[in-house]
């Protein structure tokens, strides 16, 4: 069974047991948040919401606050001494999926 879950605008495809990484949430490590529910799929049984299933939801529980490898961002003007060099490092959150319905 799996299900697209809306995570902050952005659609998931979730499995009970899988861990997935999402933007940046506000939350503490440990806590459990869930999620609206798009579609389901359990073998040849699909239900699909419009746009959303009503009384569906995704619940999952924060892993850990993580960074993604830093992106080094250098802007340069020959002939004209300019250099700028950046680096930026987006933050995420990985949580599991613990249950869907």
């Amino acid at each position: 069974m799996y299900a697209i879950a809306k995570i902050l605008g952005k659609q998931y495809k979730v499995e009970p047991g899988q861990t997935i990484t999402v933007d940046r949430l506000n939350l503490e490590v440990g806590e459990e948040v869930s999620f609206p529910v798009m579609m389901t799929v359990d073998g040849a049984k699909v239900k699909t919401g419009s746009p959303l299933i009503k009384d569906v939801v995704v619940k999952c529980k924060v892993l850990a606050h993580v960074q993604d490898k830093k992106i080094v961002v250098f802007k340069y003007k020959p002939k004209k001494n300019e250099r700028k060099k950046q680096g930026h490092r987006q933050p995420y959150t990985k949580i599991i999926v613990e249950s869907i319905g």
